[in-house]
């Protein structure tokens, strides 16, 4: 028995997901409108739940012991983007948040949504040949992988 250690992306996405990007859109919901922080530019790395479950699987079975493994698929997808979609999947407006005003808007998670969270596993794929395969944050978004009505 050997550690591996493993980084997950910011948001591990998929149908049924109650993590990072489920709050987002149940905040756009109950705003009424899908926003994004400041000018839209800082990004959330992103990797599907079936590509992190094949990850964990292969760095159990054939990563080196003391290894340090990234668990993304995209290095960086712009916050705009991430509200863009929401606004699509939900029929909502969208719009920038001040700075100033993201905490009051977002809440806890606007805190996160606000920093700049890009990361690569150029790494990872090198040394054990994963390849991402599961649908990119943006179409799964598209696909309606959070369009289920979640409680606000």
């Amino acid at each position: 028995m050997h550690t591996v250690s493993l980084r997950f992306a910011p948001t591990v996405h998929g149908a049924g997901d109650h993590g990072f990007i489920a709050i987002i859109a149940a905040v756009a919901r109950e705003k009424g409108v899908s926003g994004y922080p400041g000018d839209g530019t800082n990004r959330w790395a992103a990797v599907h739940r079936s590509d992190a479950a094949r990850l964990v699987a292969l760095g159990l079975a054939k990563a080196p012991a003391g290894a340090r493994l990234h668990a993304v698929a995209e290095e960086g997808i712009p916050t705009r983007d991430i509200a863009e979609a929401i606004g699509r999947a939900f029929g909502l407006p969208i719009a920038s948040i001040a700075p100033d005003d993201v905490p009051g808007h977002f809440g806890w998670i606007g805190t996160f949504f606000g920093m700049d969270l890009a990361a690569t596993s150029t790494v990872t794929r090198e040394l054990l040949g994963w390849d991402p395969e599961g649908p990119a944050l943006i179409e799964d978004i598209d696909a309606g992988a959070y369009s289920a009505r979640m409680p606000v």
